[in-house]
């Protein structure tokens, strides 16, 4: 008698004790509950279904369900299958017991010989006892031999009616193709921070306690997806805060930082200010913060920050926290994606780093130590200090490249003291008039108008599927290629007279097209990288970088310029 109140007043963890016996209380997994419904209500159920997801999902759990689903007999003894089994026959409470005579479990991880298959097939040919189906689960199927697969195949190639077969796998791919185009295959989905707040709420009303939401938001997102793993940190929670579900328990349980601390220490991260990153970061390391669980929080902000900045309604998501919402519109508009992608590749790396390293605090320190600085590194202009005194051109690494050693570098910009905006000023000049007051002199004026006006299309094929013969304003001549857009024609003729106010003429000719203004535009590029390969830095700049070439000039060359040394350059070392 002793020993039943024990067993009665043993205490059932949560995972257990609110396990879904049914398919109302199978959260997030409507595509499987559809299909099923549908299968039993025509009378089209399969003789085999895989189910696979992540660890804690709820494929052992929907496979039972499944199982009484099949063999419920209601509570009259007569009903069929549903997809509401009632819980209370005999039939569903021997299967919840997982007594069952005719639903036989095995767990592959244990079992993988062909003889553990034999032993349980070898009943295949028999009627169940006291069900309506015989139903082999078996867990995580893919750990079985190969010869124990061979054994299986025949069996569900043409498998008795009365014989259902479920099995579960955390590695899909693992199982053999010849295996999964037997069954039919259910992949359950990942609980969301939404459905899990859900389910943490009814279970904490139901055990009359209290929890803060915050803390159960932690939980959630700490879970991954997967119920059992968010049951097992509630469950946790619950026994270190006698009965109080609170943030900054579940904080220290996880060994989570204070999130507005991350924020800040992120902000600081991005400004370059390194001494205040690594104060805050020994103060979260104090504080109990976990180097690991840090790193990966700077990761998640970096990647929520990129996304709120290509999209910026995804501050509207649920699953974040007000805290979150207001960081990212404070910040997703001042800093750059090219940033943000700098510091992800860095962290992604330093986790690898955290891993191998003796003291991970440390690591961690020298991790956002290099991210910081990489923002603030000086320019190589040391390392050529030589070279620089026979010119009085200055030498710098554009900022997507200062995180490298100068030999790793594929890109190296020599710049004048003076940036150049040559291109720009011409674009002003060409909408500095009214529109309908415009004059063009020149093709090369009308297609700065054009880019200045974000008209690309036009611009596009007016230097590079045309030949101009002759230019003036208010008519033109010109050679068009085959490929040319139907309505080029048009929607030139429309711009030029809203540009200028006058009805152009314009002279087409089809055919061979010459020399087009792209292609002058090649020709001069080629000749001005001829000219500034003469230049004396450049010169030793080619020979310090082995391999490199000029890649890109910021403006044209004159002769002027050429003598002020003001032109910009671009090289790229090939690799």
């Amino acid at each position: 008698m002793a020993d039943e109140e024990n067993k009665d007043n043993q205490y059932v963890v949560l995972a257990r004790k609110y396990r879904p016996q049914n398919f109302d209380d199978l959260l997030g997994q409507e595509a499987l509950v559809q299909t099923l419904t549908n299968a039993i209500k025509n009378n089209r159920l399969h003789h085999a279904y895989i189910l696979t997801g992540i660890r804690g999902i709820g494929k052992t759990t929907t496979a039972r369900i499944i199982a009484k689903a099949l063999n419920c007999t209601g509570l009259d003894g007569k009903s069929g299958p549903t997809i509401h089994p009632c819980g209370v026959c005999e039939n569903c409470k021997a299967i919840t017991e997982g007594r069952h005579i005719d639903v036989m479990e095995l767990d592959a991880a244990s079992r993988t010989g062909v003889d553990d298959i034999r032993e349980i097939l070898d009943g295949v040919r028999y009627k169940p006892t006291n069900a309506r189906y015989k139903i082999y689960i078996i867990d995580e199927v893919h750990m079985l031999s190969k010869n124990a697969f061979n054994a299986l195949l025949k069996t569900l190639e043409e498998p008795p009616s009365h014989v259902k077969f479920i099995f579960a796998t955390t590695e899909i791919r693992k199982v053999p193709i010849t295996v999964l185009s037997r069954c039919q295959r259910f992949d359950l989905q990942r609980l969301s921070i939404e459905n899990l707040m859900t389910l943490f709420n009814k279970i904490i009303a139901a055990e009359n306690l209290k929890a803060e939401d915050e803390a159960l938001h932690i939980i959630a997102k700490a879970a991954d997806g997967s119920a059992r793993d968010g049951l097992s940190l509630l469950d946790q929670a619950i026994s270190l805060g006698a009965g109080v579900v609170k943030t900054d328990v579940v904080k220290d349980m996880i060994g989570l930082a204070d999130k507005n601390q991350t924020f800040e220490l992120f902000e600081s991260l991005v400004q370059g200010d390194v001494s205040t990153v690594i104060t805050k970061l020994q103060e979260q390391y104090k504080n109990g913060a976990n180097p690991t669980t840090l790193l990966q929080d700077l990761i998640n902000i970096t990647h929520m920050l990129a996304k709120s900045r290509i999209i910026p309604n995804s501050i509207n998501d649920v699953s974040m926290t007000e805290m979150e919402k207001t960081f990212c519109q404070k910040h997703s508009g001042t800093v750059p994606i090219a940033v943000l992608s700098k510091i992800w590749q860095m962290l992604i790396k330093g986790l690898s780093e955290l891993q191998i390293a003796p003291v991970q605090i440390d690591a961690l320190e020298m991790i956002l130590i290099r991210i910081a600085y990489s923002a603030n590194l000086p320019t190589p202009y040391e390392l050529l200090n030589d070279v620089k005194k026979n010119s009085n051109l200055s030498v710098s690494i554009p900022q997507a490249a200062v995180s490298r050693p100068v030999s790793e570098n594929p890109a190296i910009q020599v710049s004048s003291r003076q940036s150049p905006v040559i291109e720009e000023e011409k674009k002003d000049k060409a909408s500095e008039v009214p529109a309908g007051n415009l004059v063009f002199n020149s093709l090369s004026e009308l297609v700065a108008y054009l880019e200045s006006n974000r008209k690309m299309l036009v611009s596009y094929s007016l230097k590079n599927d045309v030949s101009v013969s002759e230019f003036s304003n208010g008519s033109m001549k010109m050679n068009v290629s085959d490929k040319i857009h139907p309505d080029f024609i048009m929607n030139l003729h429309k711009i030029l007279t809203e540009a200028t106010g006058l009805t152009w003429k314009i002279d087409i000719l089809r055919g061979c097209v010459g020399e087009t203004l792209a292609d002058q535009e090649r020709a001069e590029l080629e000749e001005d990288k001829r000219s500034i390969s003469e230049y004396p830095l450049v010169k030793a700049i080619l020979a310090e970088f082995k391999g490199a070439k000029i890649e890109t000039l910021t403006r044209k060359i004159t002769s002027e310029s050429a003598e002020e040394d003001e032109d910009e350059v671009f090289f790229d070392n090939g690799e």
